[in-house]
């Protein structure tokens, strides 16, 4: 599931790259989208294979502090990518006659921008985080699958949801894998 989830974002990231006609402001939040998916496994999947691997479930208590702390990031980056996602595809319903006018590259940029500020917030949360977890302890079984649905199972699906159902990216990933091929 690791390498659909990373495979499929990266495949997406290229034909947004490669095609020109998909730089367009959905497009552009859809590869960062990808992008921050990426990087939310790979903060917690590497490491919970290499337990699986070793049989150990040992970390670091500096490894768990920077891999909640990631992990927090790139879930908030991608909550913040989503709500502006809705955002563009209001405009572009609502308004689709002034919807290049509206969403124009600088608005663009700040609303990217404004998601990526959920560094600051996230850095202070995992903070408050630290200090206000409870010591109730649930079902690790449990709470294993949660983990495993969030963190896998979503980033995984959302390229499938977001984009390979779209005809442009269809296009434009046959165009890439025509291209690799010469």
């Amino acid at each position: 599931m690791y390498l659909v989830t990373f495979m499929g974002n990266l495949l997406i990231i290229l034909a947004i790259t490669y095609d020109s006609h998909l730089h367009t402001p959905m497009y552009f939040f859809l590869s960062n989208l990808s992008f921050a998916d990426i990087f939310f496994t790979s903060t917690t999947v590497p490491k919970m294979l290499m337990n699986i691997q070793t049989g150990t479930k040992i970390i670091t208590y500096e490894g768990c502090l920077s891999q909640m702390y990631f992990s927090m990031l790139f879930a908030v980056l991608d909550n913040f990518l989503l709500a502006v996602m809705a955002y563009d595809r209001f405009v572009a319903i609502c308004h689709p006659l002034n919807y290049m006018v509206i969403l124009n590259p600088q608005l663009c940029g700040l609303l990217l921008l404004a998601s990526w500020l959920l560094i600051v917030s996230v850095y202070y949360g995992t903070g408050f985080g630290v200090y206000l977890s409870s010591a109730a302890t649930q079902n690790s079984r449990a709470r294993a699958t949660a983990s495993v649905m969030y963190t896998v199972v979503t980033p995984m699906l959302n390229p499938f949801i977001y984009s390979l159902r779209n005809k442009d990216i269809k296009h434009a990933l046959k165009q890439l894998f025509r291209c690799e091929a010469v």
